[in-house]
C-alpha cells in the first residue's frame, strides 16, 4: 500500500508540466531527514515557515505605513499571504508546482527589518562597513541559521528548491549533487521561484496603491496619467458604468491584479513555447527568466513603480514618520553594539561565529516595530 506522500508525488508526475519542479526530483535538504508518510517535502517546508517565529513577527512589521496607523492598511504578514495566494494562482495556471511556489512566497519577506523601506535603508547604513543589509539575504539567514527549532541542525533545513527561490539576486545558482541530480551552476531559478518573484511585484504594486488611495495620500486623479490604471478604469467603466466611489476604486484595483496575472500568464506561456524547454533544468539553463510580462505591460508596470516611489513610498507623511522611527533603530543598534551582553541568549550564542555587528543586525532585523520602540523607550529612560 503506497503512502499518501507517494500518491501525491505520483499525482505531480501525472499532472504537472514537464518543466515544473517535481518534489520527487528535489535535491533534498542540507541535513538528511527521513521522508514523511503523508506530506511531501515542500508541504513540510511550508509548514515550517508558517510555524516559525519569524513568520509570526511579520504581523508587527510595516509594509508601507507604520504599523497601528490604520485598521485596513497592510502589514508584512498580510502582504505575504497575498503574495502566496497569487503565486499559487499563477503556478496553477502554468501547471507548475503550487506547493513550491507558495512556500517560496511565504518565506520571501521573513528577513525584512522593522519600519518598511526606511528601516531597511537605515540598517544597511548602519552595516555599511560590515557587509551591509539586504532583506532577501536576511530571509536566507533566517531559514538557514537564525531560526532555532531543531536539536540536530540550525535553521529550518528547507529543501534546496525553496532556498533557490529565495536567492533573488544571485548571479549564479550553484546546485549541490543530489540523489537524482548532479552538481551544476545555473543561470535561473525554477519557474516556481520566478513565479513567486513576479507575484511579489504584482502584489505590492496593486495593494500599495490600494493602501495609498485608502489613506488619502494619493488620489484617483493623479493615477489618470498611468497607462495601467487608465486601461483598468476603461474596463471597469465598460462593464459597470454606474459604479463610483470607494467600490469603484476597489474594483479597479481588483481588475489591475487580474490584468497583471492574465498578461503574465500569456507572455510566460509564449516564452516557454518559444524556448522549447522540456525539463526544470532546461529552465534553469535558459539565459533569461521565462516568467515575464510582455513589453507593453512591463513598460506600464515600470511607470506604476516610478509613480509609487515618487508619490507614496517617499511621501512626506510616510517617509517622515518612518525616518523618525528609524532614528530609534539607530539608537538601539548602537546601544547593543556597546552592550552586547544585553542581547538575547540565542543571539549572544552567535557572537563568536557571526561577529558583533552581524549579530546585532540580525537581532534588530528580527524585531517588530513595537518591540523596537519599546526597547528604545527602555534604553532612553534607563
Amino acid at each position: 500500500m503506497p503512502t499518501i506522500r507517494k500518491t501525491l508525488e505520483r499525482r505531480e508526475l501525472e499532472s504537472l508540466a514537464p518543466y515544473a519542479q517535481r518534489v520527487a526530483e528535489s535535491v533534498g535538504r542540507t541535513h538528511f531527514e527521513p521522508q514523511h508518510d503523508y506530506r511531501t517535502a515542500y508541504q513540510r517546508d511550508r509548514a515550517r515557515i508558517i510555524h516559525s517565529r519569524a513568520f509570526r513577527r511579520l504581523e508587527g512589521k510595516t509594509q508601507v505605513f507604520l504599523n497601528r496607523t490604520g485598521d485596513h492598511l497592510r502589514t508584512r504578514l498580510t502582504h505575504t499571504i497575498e503574495v502566496s495566494s497569487i503565486s499559487r494562482a499563477l503556478a496553477c495556471a502554468l501547471s507548475l508546482n503550487e506547493d513550491l511556489a507558495e512556500t517560496i512566497a511565504l518565506a520571501h519577506d521573513l528577513g525584512h527589518a522593522p519600519f518598511g523601506h526606511a528601516g531597511e535603508k537605515k540598517l544597511n547604513e548602519l552595516m555599511r562597513d560590515h557587509g551591509g543589509f539586504e532583506h532577501n539575504v536576511q530571509s536566507l539567514r533566517l531559514v538557514e541559521i537564525i531560526e532555532s527549532k531543531y536539536p540536530e541542525f540550525p535553521g529550518l533545513n528547507l529543501s534546496y528548491e525553496v532556498l533557490e527561490g529565495l536567492r533573488k539576486h544571485d548571479e549564479g545558482y550553484l546546485r549541490p549533487e543530489g540523489k537524482a541530480t548532479s552538481a551544476e551552476t545555473f543561470l535561473q531559478p525554477s519557474l516556481e521561484g520566478q513565479v513567486a518573484n513576479l507575484a511579489d511585484e504584482i502584489t505590492y504594486y496593486s495593494h500599495d496603491l490600494d493602501d495609498g488611495l485608502d489613506s488619502g495620500l494619493i488620489s484617483a486623479d493623479q493615477l489618470g496619467e498611468l497607462e495601467a490604471w487608465r486601461a483598468c478604469c476603461d474596463r471597469v467603466q465598460a462593464e459597470f458604468p454606474q459604479l463610483e466611489g470607494d467600490l469603484y476604486l476597489r474594483y479597479v484595483i481588483r481588475i489591475l491584479i487580474d490584468t497583471q496575472v492574465e498578461r503574465l500568464v500569456a507572455e510566460t506561456r509564449r516564452r516557454i513555447a518559444e524556448a522549447k524547454v522540456e525539463t526544470a533544468d532546461d529552465v534553469r539553463r535558459h539565459p533569461c527568466p521565462l516568467v515575464a510580462y510582455d513589453p507593453d505591460w512591463k513598460r506600464a508596470n515600470l511607470q506604476l513603480r516610478a509613480f509609487l516611489y515618487e508619490n507614496l513610498y517617499y511621501h512626506q507623511e510616510v517617509d517622515g514618520a518612518n525616518l523618525e522611527a528609524t532614528s530609534k533603530m539607530d539608537a538601539v543598534f548602537n546601544h547593543y553594539v556597546n552592550h552586547p551582553e544585553l542581547l538575547g541568549r540565542e543571539a549572544a550564542n552567535r557572537l563568536e561565529s557571526e561577529g558583533l555587528y552581524r549579530t546585532v543586525c540580525d537581532y534588530i532585523a528580527g524585531m517588530t516595530d513595537r518591540f523596537l520602540e519599546d526597547e528604545y523607550d527602555r534604553i532612553v529612560s534607563a
